[in-house]
């Protein structure tokens, strides 16, 4: 917690309702105090002229492996922080560290390395809580997960992982497989997102997944069914489901490489601002040159090349993660996808944060929520981002 005051003038507020030009927004005890465009005299504060530049909510990514050459897997304390450290250089205020399909050993690792990352000062994204995504995946829709770790969900493996850790808040998984909608019931009665991912589904278990808790599918369009043929019929598939059914939420991976911009278009013309999240599904080159690098652990994960901005297989059948950071996605939303910047915003703030559970706190300019703040221009290159009312990175 922030105990001094921070106050940003000449602003173009980017608030949950409206854009607001010459304003200010002021910042004390790590929360935001008042917006508006006039403030109350902060007193002795840190000022920050915002020069006419934009003033949003911090961004918030739900989905992402790492960054800056660390990954979740390496099992080390270092690897979280640095990660959050290089994405909030990049405007990401609060992240959801997530975990590929592994050995239960590096799950437990991971377990323990968040947990002590937790307890650090470090100047970087706030950790909300742990997302692990597999290792119960359809081996059809793998996508670039380790095949060697794939398997259907048990109570005796689920049920003692979830006692190993209280800080998982988001679990992706195929409902389709055996024992996969009772998976589903026990997560939501445990107050855990339960998204569905990997996923060789047909609309009708999709609709059986949302009423056993599923309530959001992960990057969509990626690693995941959509119609085909089953005997001569037609059925729908996850990506089908996603856009018929209000009730789920979706994210998508919007580096300009996952998606082609008509898919982008379309996502946001279906879904919308407020059912949308942009997520990066980055992997530890998120940040860094091209070149090869490792997407899991150091000691377990697999080889990918990085290169045309997006990892890749070695033997480029499948992308394997992405290298992208939150200012790239909102920057493409805008130039690709021709959305307007607020929806953007919104999809990379408030959107994330409500599908996270944390849209009490965090994912808008308004008082009373954590001071989670980023300055970006016109091009949406970030020169400010601030954390709990701390600046952590300045350009």
């Amino acid at each position: 917690m922030q105990t001094g005051k921070l106050k940003i003038i000449n602003a173009a507020l980017i608030t949950p309702f409206r854009r607001l030009t010459d304003a200010c927004l002021v910042c004390e005890n790590g929360k935001i105090a008042c917006v508006g465009k006039e403030a109350p005299a902060a007193g002795k504060c840190r000022e920050i002229d915002a020069k006419g530049m934009y003033v949003a909510p911090g961004f918030i990514d739900i989905h992402t492996h790492g960054g800056g050459g660390h990954d979740f897997m390496d099992g080390a304390a270092g690897a979280f922080t640095g990660a959050a450290q290089k994405h909030a250089e990049h405007g990401t205020t609060a992240l959801a560290p997530t975990t590929l399909a592994s050995s239960p050993e590096e799950l437990i690792n991971a377990f323990e390395a968040f947990k002590e990352a937790k307890a650090r000062e470090y100047d970087g994204a706030d950790m909300l809580g742990l997302h692990l995504e597999g290792p119960y995946f359809s081996a059809a829709q793998k996508g670039a997960q380790d095949p060697r770790y794939l398997r259907n969900p048990v109570p005796e493996e689920y049920l003692r992982i979830l006692g190993l850790s209280g800080d998982i808040i988001r679990w992706s998984a195929a409902p389709e497989l055996p024992g996969g909608m009772e998976f589903g019931r026990i997560l939501r009665g445990r107050g855990i997102l339960a998204a569905i991912a990997h996923s060789d589904a047909v609309s009708s278990e999709v609709d059986e997944a949302f009423e056993s808790g599923y309530t959001h599918v992960t990057h969509l369009y990626s690693a995941m069914s959509g119609v085909r043929r089953i005997n001569a019929f037609r059925f729908g598939g996850v990506i089908e489901s996603a856009f018929l059914n209000d009730g789920l939420t979706v994210e998508i991976i919007a580096d300009g490489v996952h998606l082609p911009p008509e898919l982008l278009k379309l996502v946001y013309k279906i879904k919308g601002p407020s059912r949308t999240a942009l997520v990066t599904d980055s992997m530890r080159a998120a940040g860094m040159p091209e070149g090869e690098s490792i997407l899991g652990s150091l000691k377990d994960g697999q080889r990918v090349i990085v290169e045309d901005g997006v990892a890749k297989l070695p033997d480029r059948s499948a992308f394997a993660s992405s290298v992208a950071t939150a200012d790239r996605l909102v920057r493409n939303m805008v130039r690709l996808a021709d959305v307007p910047l607020a929806d953007a915003v919104r999809m990379m703030t408030a959107t994330p944060a409500a599908i996270i559970g944390a849209g009490g706190r965090k994912g808008a300019l308004m008082p009373g929520m954590d001071a989670d703040v980023v300055i970006f221009d016109e091009n949406v290159d970030v020169k400010y981002t601030i954390v709990r009312g701390k600046v952590v990175f300045a350009k």
